[in-house]
């Protein structure tokens, strides 16, 4: 099948469903993308990214249990200039089971895939997602080095850097390259989507899906550098590290980390008025107070980070 183009706007996906066993007791009562990660709920971090990437267009994926707690937090998404849509994921049948459940919304728009418990940050970031975002055809995944490759899906690399292989937490990893929780597709993934079968645990996996761009030459790999952090705040020790690193950039150079509020400022999804207005419903805090002063002093113009 040749590439698909499309010159429709590319649309959002957040999962925010499982059941984060790996945080028990903490997630017992509530959706570990609901934990704070700082001074904020954990998803407004992947929210912030796809919202950096000019996506407004977004639906929010979680457990029925979890949905209404997630639409009493964002609601429809107009204070920040973006639309949400909510669909259920009753069981955890793997990250590609995203795209099943979003089949009919999807409607062949290219489209990208954050997991809810990520977070990125990184000089630049918004332009790299923009670009991701507009690549007219194929997958587009971010690759992090991290110690501990196993815990993963890693692709591995040729001499000249061109992407060989990706497989899914490997007992012998071929390279240090984990791919993250952020995905970009065209129009094709609702198909490539319904051919795949579970695997031996039972789950649609993203790196089976990966793999089928890879195969037919289609996967591009950005690689996240050096001054780029990524976080998986899915654990004890990355939840407290997510939240330490957030309160260091925040303290020490007075960016904002993963509001959603400001990169829909910032890109134009809302004016000052509307962030004052948010703001001043957090003026007790010191977010809201950084907010209004954003939305009071700032001129409107790309975020650079998240």
């Amino acid at each position: 099948m040749s590439a698909q183009t499309t010159t429709k706007p590319p649309k959002g996906i957040l999962l925010a469903g499982g059941s984060g066993t790996r945080l028990h007791p903490m997630t017992q009562a509530v959706s570990k993308q609901l934990l704070p990660v700082y001074d904020k709920p954990m998803i407004f971090y992947p929210l912030s990214t796809l919202m950096l990437a000019g996506i407004r267009d977004i639906m929010i994926i979680s457990t029925p249990a979890d949905l209404p707690l997630f639409r009493r937090l964002l609601g429809d998404g107009s204070d920040m200039g973006v639309t949400f849509t909510y669909r259920e994921q009753p069981s955890p049948d793997g990250i590609a089971q995203a795209f099943v459940i979003a089949d009919d919304w999807l409607d062949d728009a290219p489209c990208a895939l954050i997991l809810g418990d990520n977070l990125i940050f990184a000089d630049h970031l918004g332009r790299q997602l923009r670009e991701a975002a507009a690549r007219p055809t194929g997958a587009t995944v971010f690759a992090y080095e991290v110690r501990d490759p196993e815990r993963y899906g890693v692709v591995s690399f040729s001499a000249d850097g061109h992407a060989l292989d990706i497989v899914e937490k490997p007992t012998s990893p071929q390279s240090n390259w984990a791919v993250t929780g952020l995905y970009f597709y065209d129009g094709r993934v609702r198909e490539y989507a319904r051919s795949l079968k579970p695997s031996s645990r039972g789950e649609l996996e993203i790196t089976d899906l990966n793999r089928i761009y890879l195969q037919k030459d289609d996967l591009h790999v950005q690689r996240l550098g050096r001054g780029c952090a990524w976080l998986d705040a899915g654990m004890p020790d990355s939840l407290m590290q997510a939240g330490q690193f957030v309160q260091t950039i925040q303290s020490r150079q007075g960016l904002l980390v993963g509001s959603p509020h400001e990169v829909a400022f910032r890109r134009g999804f809302i004016d000052a008025a509307a962030l004052k207005f948010y703001a001043q419903r957090m003026i007790k805090t010191e977010l809201g107070r950084e907010l209004m002063k954003i939305a009071s002093t700032l001129p409107q113009k790309d975020a650079v980070a998240a």
